[in-house]
């Protein structure tokens, strides 16, 4: 590995890695002795890295604007062209533009070597079957997912039947061929899932719920993996 190369893999170790990182695990991370480890860990200050540790009790970066930039590896890139074109097949038109201008901005930043491999990445996505239009609702709600506002809405059941709902918003889920948003469902005082689709009208109001969106969030996504494993177990299947 280049010493360059390695210096740049150090860095990214620091800004990842639980701190204070040992020299331990910052020479596995680069793959060096704990003696090259020091040494780069000084040629980094040098250069004007603002390192705090030393050995035996560990290293901590804090963020600075002199630092040299983070560079991507080459599947690195990969992973972001593939997913900013996935988010290009499946996003509404806010989502399509923030997707397109971020693989540009990424893109520019990037070294000529590096652009090269993003504009021509090996991975490529495209879906025979794609999704409807996504509903007219969803940049209201991912919005108001982000605002932790209370949002009414008319919802249109799978038998025909409409109801209103107050609702708290918690996550927009993208799936196969439809588009589920997770919330607490005010009327029902529980977890529910609705299909975006299905959201004839959406309206935010002025009542928050901050800031209880991540912990119920997360206690949603934990009650449906329970959910997951009890039916997998039923059924007599292997954990994932």
């Amino acid at each position: 590995m280049a010493r360059s190369d390695r210096l740049f893999r150090l860095l990214d170790a620091l800004r990842r890695l639980p701190a204070p990182v040992t020299a331990a695990r910052l020479a596995l991370e680069t793959e060096v002795s704990e003696r090259t480890l020091y040494r780069d860990i000084e040629t980094l200050r040098a250069g004007g890295a603002l390192i705090d540790g030393a050995p035996g009790y560990g290293y901590t970066l804090t963020e600075d604007p002199a630092l040299p930039p983070q560079m991507f590896t080459r599947l690195e890139v990969e992973a972001l062209v593939l997913g900013l074109a996935e988010v290009r097949m499946a996003g509404d038109p806010a989502l399509v533009q923030a997707a397109e201008a971020a693989l540009a901005k990424i893109t520019a930043t990037l070294p000529e070597r590096v652009q090269r491999q993003a504009i021509h990445a090996v991975h490529q996505t495209y879906r025979f079957d794609r999704r409807p239009p996504a509903p007219a609702a969803l940049a209201l709600i991912r919005q108001a997912c982000w605002d932790e506002v209370v949002v009414e809405i008319s919802y249109t059941h799978k038998v025909g039947a409409q109801s209103t709902r107050r609702i708290w918003p918690l996550s927009v889920v993208f799936l196969d061929r439809t588009l589920m948003l997770l919330a607490w469902c005010c009327m029902r005082q529980g977890f529910r899932k609705f299909h975006l689709h299905q959201i004839a009208e959406a309206k935010a109001t002025d009542d928050s719920f901050r800031p209880r969106r991540v912990p119920m969030l997360r206690e949603f996504l934990q009650d449906m993996r329970r959910e997951g494993q009890a039916r997998r177990g039923a059924l007599g299947a292997p954990p994932p």
